[in-house]
């Protein structure tokens, strides 16, 4: 890749880990990717479940849960990042084509692709109220990678990548999310034994 070509761009893309992948933090997860610039990414892993469910997490904040259909959500562990925080994805509220609209709730990442990602307390107030975003998936802590480090674990095929699905991060059991992920690019986990994809 020459200096000269355009920096690579994986906002909104799913980082799908390969098999051979040892680090225990990120071994079979698909994340989410709410930015990718030169600087650096960030990113929410949408399928380690936390033994909290979002009930519990209200209860934690002391609020309580007015949506029925949210009750049993499981809180993710978004990455190892901040493990302490909460950090909400979900859908834009004013739909896709909005981009120049304020986001809903203060403390907001639009991202391109039609979610948005939510830090501060109002989301979940708003969630309490029985309101709120119709899908959210809600992750402790994040993922985050230093400039050129995302980008170097690519070239050394620790990590396949797809435009993201939102039907994968907000509707596909948790325990099948990395091989549907997979299935996107067309592929199988028993496919991909550790030392594929090296010539």
């Amino acid at each position: 890749m020459s200096a000269h070509s355009a920096p690579m761009n994986l906002t909104h893309h799913f980082l799908i880990a390969m098999p051979g992948m040892e680090d225990a933090s990120f071994a079979r997860s698909v994340v989410y990717l709410c930015e990718h610039s030169q600087r650096g990414a960030l990113g929410l892993i949408i399928n380690k479940p936390t033994d909290i469910n979002l009930k519990g997490l209200f209860d934690k904040v002391d609020l309580s849960l007015g949506r029925a259909d949210l009750t049993d959500a499981p809180v993710f562990l978004g990455g190892p990042v901040q493990t302490e925080r909460g950090f909400v994805l979900h859908e834009s509220l004013h739909g896709k084509n909005e981009a120049d609209q304020e986001p809903a709730y203060a403390s907001t990442m639009v991202i391109p692709g039609g979610l948005e990602m939510t830090t501060s307390k109002d989301v979940l107030e708003a969630l309490a109220t029985g309101a709120g975003p119709r899908r959210v998936l809600v992750t402790l802590g994040y993922a985050a990678w230093g400039e050129g480090q995302l980008e170097s674990e690519l070239a050394e095929n620790s990590w396949l990548t797809v435009e993201a699905d939102l039907g994968v991060i907000f509707d596909t059991p948790v325990e099948k999310r990395y091989d549907t992920a997979l299935g996107l690019l067309g592929l199988e986990a028993w496919r991909l034994s550790p030392g594929a994809g090296h010539a």
